[in-house]
């Protein structure tokens, strides 16, 4: 259907109005033509588990640290954060909200000439709520490693759905807590903080005094 039949091309009626042919095969584009996303995790105080905050779009993992600091720690109180690309996550299916993911997943084996690893094990417990590191098992594939946490962690149930994080795709920091550091108490953003009702009272003497 051509523009003049009522063909929309664009939401934007300034192409329409063009009438620009839609290319036929257009050419694909080029990589890292996107910011790549990373997963962000923060623990909020030492001893806590880390949990799942969000995603963040940065051209390589240190910028994507920066973004996820500034983004999810700077009005929080936070000890550690790890950062990683989301393509190094290896997402389970989803179970029912009272019941264990572990339970419907299928015996997996190991990869025989693989090295073992360490991977990060998250789980969900409600949908709806944040993936909370659940530990960390050593096996020889991101698959492997799920098999290993069904026989090691012993989630009680629900548990809805299981992340797994190779630890060495992962970028932390935990030992440089000044970077977290923070002003507990932020004052100066309330109305309350700026006592000016005596210079308002002074002004409105000396008008008076006119």
């Amino acid at each position: 259907m051509s523009p003049e039949e009522g063909h929309i091309q664009s939401l934007d009626p300034r192409v329409t109005r063009l009438h620009i042919e839609e290319e036929p095969n257009p050419a694909p584009k080029p990589q890292l033509d996107q910011l790549e996303t990373y997963e962000v995790f923060l623990q909020k105080k030492e001893g806590q588990p880390y949990v799942y905050v969000g995603p963040v779009h940065a051209a390589n993992e240190e910028v994507a640290f920066l973004f996820g600091k500034e983004q999810y720690s700077r009005r929080a109180m936070c000890t550690g954060m790890w950062v990683v690309k989301t393509q190094h996550v290896l997402v389970s299916g989803y179970a029912d909200d009272n019941t264990s993911v572990y339970e419907s997943l299928p015996a997996l084996g190991s990869t025989p000439d693989a090295a073992e690893q360490a991977y990060e094990i998250f789980h969900l417990k409600k949908r709806g709520k944040a993936h909370q590191h659940a530990g960390t098992v050593t096996a020889r594939s991101a698959e492997h490693a799920l098999e290993v946490a069904r026989q090691t962690l012993h989630a009680a149930p629900p548990v809805v759905n299981v992340w797994v994080i190779p630890q060495n795709q992962i970028l932390r920091e935990e030992e440089d807590k000044d970077i977290w550091a923070t002003t507990p108490e932020k004052k100066y953003r309330e109305a309350i903080a700026y006592r000016v009702q005596d210079k308002i009272d002074r002004f409105k003497a000396e008008r008076q005094a006119q």
